[in-house]
């Protein structure tokens, strides 16, 4: 089942393998859509000028570790021409205009600097989607003799079974409902969305060559339904046959590659 636990020892997972790609040390550094901030904080924490921002409604609002600027999602509020990267980590999927946001990268990077977009894939997408179906059981699960038959039976007893039931049949339904994750499509049209063939053509279209993009190399869902009982080198190991849950794009402005 789902854990904030979890996910920050995923991010802090990710942020060890991308830390090769984070250069030259001391470089200023924006993150965008920041969330808690754990990994704002664990960058600057390894050598970087860190500034964060994330949109004010963010679901991890009240889980902040970092200094993290409020913005609207659209208009980056920083100077033209202030950071040496600009980084995100599962942020541009949420993004509706993805033109502005664009725009707003280009303009607030150095003309030597460079973009660093961490985005889930296609298949996190797809395992994602049949793997609802385990984590409804696996809550279920969860509710153990409050779903067995009362063994005396009275108004409260019964109420109390009736409940259990209720609840256990709104979460094993679910799966059958599942929205999509991102700011486009549905949950079937963003196995082609979160491919990084679409993304390689919206950032080349967007202004921006790609430097290197590569898996990032561990498998989970957006359920993590075995949470800590598998350990990263399985997840790094059974990648290469479900695929990366996530991919690592590295881009810089096209204006600032020519000649």
């Amino acid at each position: 089942m789902f854990s904030l636990k979890y996910l920050q020892e995923l991010r802090a997972v990710e942020i060890d393998i991308i830390m090769a790609h984070l250069r030259p040390a001391g470089a200023h550094l924006l993150e965008i859509g920041a969330g808690t901030g754990q990994q704002a904080r664990e960058i600057e924490r390894r050598g970087f000028k860190v500034d964060a921002i994330e949109v004010c409604d963010s679901i991890y609002s009240d889980e902040r570790v970092f200094p993290i600027v409020n913005f609207d999602g659209r208009n980056i509020p920083f100077e033209d021409n202030t950071f040496d990267i600009v980084f995100s980590s599962n942020v541009l999927e949420h993004v509706p205009d993805l033109v502005k946001i664009h725009q707003e990268i280009r303009r607030v990077l150095k003309p030597t600097g460079y973009v660093l977009h961490i985005l889930p894939t296609h298949s996190w997408r797809f395992w994602t989607t049949l793997s609802a179906f385990a984590a409804a059981f696996q809550y279920a699960s969860t509710l153990g003799s409050q779903l067995s038959p009362p063994r005396s039976i009275t108004r409260a007893s019964i109420k109390q079974f009736a409940a259990a039931w209720g609840i256990a049949g709104r979460h094993l339904l679910a799966p059958c409902f599942q929205r999509r994750h991102g700011a486009r499509g549905n949950i079937l049209s963003e196995t082609w969305l979160f491919n990084p063939e679409w993304w390689r053509r919206n950032f080349k279209t967007n202004g921006f060559n790609i430097i290197m993009d590569k898996p990032m190399g561990l498998f989970y869902t957006g359920n993590m339904v075995f949470n800590s009982n598998w350990s990263f080198e399985r997840r790094a190991r059974i990648s290469r046959v479900l695929g990366s849950a996530c991919h690592i794009f590295e881009l810089k402005s096209i204006d600032t590659t020519k000649g």
